[in-house]
C-alpha cells in the first residue's frame, strides 16, 4: 500500500451549522473558578477519534442538541468578567455549537498508518474558525469527516476553561448515551456550579507554590534560562512511544531499593529524566517537572460527582538537572510522589488564592509539563457503532501527553514534540532503561509507530 504522509484536503458539501440546545436553557453568567480561567489554559482541548463505521450526521446534531440542554454552558460564549479585571466567565446565552460535516479520500486503514504521528495536515480535520480572538471562538467545536471507507473521524475543540480531561470525558459519554440508550436518565447529572472552588475572603496564600512564578517587568536573567522559550523557537517534531504492561513493570523494578509506586508516576520520572538527558542541560539548572493531579477527592468537602469544570492542579517535582540525570529511578519517582502527597486541602486552598494575583503565572520557564488523557474512558466512547480504532491528540506540543492505548487499558502511549536536533537522543534515553529483553520489545513498538512496519 501507498504510504500516505498527509492527508488530502477535505470536502465541505455544506457550510457548518450551529447546533442550539433542543429545549430553553437558563439565560445566566456562570462564574470560572481561579482554576478554570489561568491562563495557561485558555486554548481548546482537541480530541481526535477513529470509527470503523460512519455515524448518521443528522443522529449526531440531534442528540448533540439533546446534550447541549444538560450542558448549556458549552452552547454559550466565553467573554471578559465585567465586575473582576482580566477574569473570565461564560455568558450562557445559547447561541450554540459548531458542527461540521466533511468527507475526505481516504481510508481508515490509511489513516491507522499515521496515527501515532500528528503532522500538521491533521488540522484539516477541525473546522477552523475564523475569529479575532480567543473569546471569539466557540467553546464547542465539531467537525465529522467521513471516509472512502465507510469510516468516520471525529474531531472535537472543547474549551480548557470550562472542562478539564474528566469533565470533557463525562460530556462525550453524555453525548453518546443519548443516542445508545435514548429511553434512560443520563448516567450523571452535570453539576454547573463552581463556586465551591472559589477563593477566600481575604485570599490566604498559606504555602510556597513552586508551580507559579509571578511576572515582573520582563527581565534579561529570566529570558536567557527559559526553556520553554527556547524550545518554542526550534523547529519540533514529535515523538511517540507505547510503552506496554511489560515495559513498565520493567521500570518500576529499576527503583532500588524496592518502593511502591504508581504506573503515572514511574512514566513520569523516566519521561522526565530522559527529556532533561537529551536537551543537555546545565547540571546546575533547577528543573521542574509539573504534571495535572485530579484534586475533586483531596479537597474538604470533596467536589460533587457531576463537575465537569476544572478539578486539577499541577503537582510540582523540582531538582537540580546534574541529581536528577545521574540519580536511579528512585530518585525522580520519590520527587514525584513528595509532589503529589503535598497536593491537600489547605494547599490546594493557598493555590486557588494565590491565582487573585493576576500577575502569577505558570512556571514554564524550566518545566516539562505532563497531562494524563490514559485512564479517564476517552478511548472507550461509543456512539452506537463500537469504540474508536483510535483516540488522542488533534496536535503534537512541547507538553507531554500519557494517552490510551485503545485495546490495551494498562498501556501508555507517550507522546511530546521535542527539538528536531535532539529527537533521536531522546527516544534512546526513554528506550535505554528498559533492558535488552524489554528494550527489544519498545524499538519495536517504536518502528510500528514510525510506519516502518
Amino acid at each position: 500500500m501507498l504510504k500516505l504522509l498527509e492527508l488530502p484536503d477535505c470536502f465541505y458539501p455544506n457550510q457548518p451549522t450551529l447546533i442550539f440546545p433542543s429545549s430553553p436553557t437558563p439565560k445566566h453568567s456562570l462564574y470560572l473558578s481561579n482554576l478554570d480561567d489561568q491562563k495557561f489554559l485558555r486554548f481548546s482541548i482537541k480530541y481526535l477519534y477513529l470509527f470503523k463505521n460512519s455515524i448518521s450526521p443528522d443522529i449526531l446534531k440531534y442528540s448533540l442538541s439533546k446534550v447541549l440542554v444538560h450542558y448549556y454552558p458549552l452552547a454559550g460564549r466565553l467573554r471578559a468578567s465585567t465586575e473582576v479585571d482580566q477574569k473570565l466567565e461564560i455568558d450562557c446565552n445559547g447561541e450554540g455549537a459548531v458542527f461540521a460535516e466533511a468527507f475526505m479520500d481516504i481510508t481508515a486503514e490509511e489513516f491507522l498508518e499515521l496515527s501515532m504521528k500528528p503532522n500538521k495536515s491533521w488540522r484539516k480535520l477541525l473546522y477552523r474558525v475564523e475569529a479575532q480572538s480567543f473569546l471569539d471562538i466557540p467553546p464547542l467545536v465539531v467537525q465529522v469527516t467521513n471516509l472512502r471507507c465507510g469510516g468516520m473521524i471525529m474531531c472535537t475543540s472543547i474549551n480548557h476553561c470550562l472542562c478539564d480531561g474528566i469533565g470533557t470525558s463525562q460530556f462525550l459519554h453524555a453525548w453518546a448515551h443519548i443516542i445508545t440508550k435514548p429511553n434512560l436518565d443520563p448516567l450523571i447529572i452535570a453539576l454547573h456550579n463552581r463556586h465551591m472552588l472559589k477563593p477566600r475572603n481575604p485570599p490566604e496564600k498559606t504555602f510556597t507554590h513552586p508551580e507559579y512564578v509571578r511576572i515582573a517587568p520582563r527581565e534579561n536573567s529570566y529570558l536567557d534560562m527559559d526553556i520553554n522559550h527556547f524550545l518554542q523557537s526550534q523547529p519540533l517534531v514529535p515523538s511517540s512511544l507505547t510503552f506496554t504492561p511489560s515495559h513498565i513493570l520493567y521500570l518500576k523494578r529499576q527503583c532500588i531499593p524496592s518502593l511502591k509506586c504508581t504506573t503515572f508516576e514511574v512514566l513520569a520520572s523516566h519521561t522526565w529524566r530522559s527529556w532533561v538527558r537529551a536537551l543537555d542541560l546545565s547540571p546546575s539548572l533547577n528543573v521542574k517537572l509539573l504534571f495535572s493531579v485530579n484534586v475533586r477527592k483531596k479537597l474538604i468537602p470533596e467536589v460533587p460527582e457531576g463537575y465537569y469544570g476544572n478539578g486539577f492542579v499541577l503537582g510540582c517535582a523540582q531538582t537540580c538537572a546534574k541529581d536528577l540525570v545521574i540519580s536511579n529511578m528512585n530518585y525522580g519517582v520519590k520527587l514525584v510522589q513528595q509532589a503529589k502527597s503535598s497536593l491537600t486541602d489547605d494547599y490546594v486552598r493557598s493555590m486557588i488564592d494565590l491565582l487573585e494575583d493576576k500577575s502569577v503565572k505558570t512556571d514554564l520557564s524550566m518545566s516539562l509539563v505532563i497531562s494524563q488523557w490514559s485512564r479517564l474512558g476517552l478511548e472507550d466512547l461509543d456512539f452506537g457503532e463500537g469504540k474508536p480504532l483510535h483516540m488522542g491528540p488533534l496536535t503534537s506540543d512541547i507538553y507531554c501527553l500519557f494517552l490510551p492505548v485503545v485495546g490495551n487499558f494498562d498501556a501508555v502511549r507517550v507522546q511530546v514534540s521535542v527539538p528536531e536536533s535532539v529527537h533521536d537522543k531522546f527516544e534512546y534515553y526513554m528506550n535505554e532503561c528498559l533492558g535488552k529483553e524489554a528494550n527489544g520489545d519498545a524499538k519495536g513498538s517504536l518502528v510500528e509507530e514510525n510506519g516502518f512496519c
